[in-house]
């Protein structure tokens, strides 16, 4: 069974009411994410995380933006969990829950957000489990990838970036879908050396640029890889 918290160097996340929990390709999503935004040194003032859970991704971008975080979440009690997480967090004043789904706040939002993150519903017609909450948090019966784009369009301002982390299997067919945006970097992820690749981190704009491709493998011989460790040495505790 997980733990109910997951403990990083500067906050914690409660994670008992969320259907998903904290998982290592998230961590690694939001260190990649938060290294794209302070590497490419654009003017980040507002930021938006699309489907925040148990607002792992907002936290570790607070930790190392100064933006204010605007985090949506439809399913009510991982939004109360996030909204707690982020009350005893050092960047409390700065971290924004609200509960709805992202065309509700798109609806009524008037912000532009100069980045976007999100860790989006994973699987289109894969074999659903008993729960309804886990359901909202992996399927994208609640929010396909042409609605999240559709949103994605409307809350990002004309200069803004944005990262989402897929399945491997969904990368080309995402790619192809953001037909409006240009890719900057693409970093795909392998569990080991021996593994195939099962996810892909993505950072897109509407600037034409010329496409970086890396490659993260997580562990090495048993052991987290260098890569990995330089990415998530500032959060993991035993980094």
């Amino acid at each position: 069974m997980p733990n109910n918290y997951f403990q990083f160097k500067e906050f914690t996340v409660q994670q008992e009411d969320c259907a998903m929990k904290v998982t290592t390709d998230a961590c690694l999503f939001g260190a990649w994410a938060a290294m794209m935004m302070n590497s490419e040194q654009w003017a980040i003032n507002n930021i938006l995380d699309i489907g925040t859970g148990t607002g792992l991704l907002s936290l570790m971008l607070a930790q190392k933006a100064t933006a204010q975080i605007h985090a949506v979440e439809i399913e009510e009690a991982a939004a109360n969990q996030a909204a707690g997480n982020f009350s005893l967090s050092p960047w409390k004043d700065r971290l924004h829950v609200h509960p709805a789904s992202i065309q509700q706040f798109s609806n009524r939002s008037t912000l532009q957000f100069d980045f976007i993150i999100t860790n989006p519903p994973f699987f289109d017609n894969d074999l659903k489990s008993e729960s309804p909450k886990r359901n909202l948090a992996l399927h994208g019966s609640s929010l396909s990838l042409e609605e999240l784009l559709k949103a994605i369009k409307i809350n990002l301002s004309p200069n803004g970036k944005l990262a989402i982390l897929l399945p491997y299997h969904r990368t080309d067919y995402f790619i192809d879908l953001a037909e409006e945006f240009y890719l900057q970097k693409k970093a795909l992820v392998k569990q080991t050396e021996k593994h195939p690749y099962f996810r892909s981190m993505l950072l897109l704009s509407r600037m034409q640029v010329t496409t970086k491709e890396t490659e993260i493998i997580i562990k090495q011989n048993s052991r987290y890889s260098a890569a990995f460790t330089y990415l998530l040495e500032d959060y993991y505790l035993h980094l």
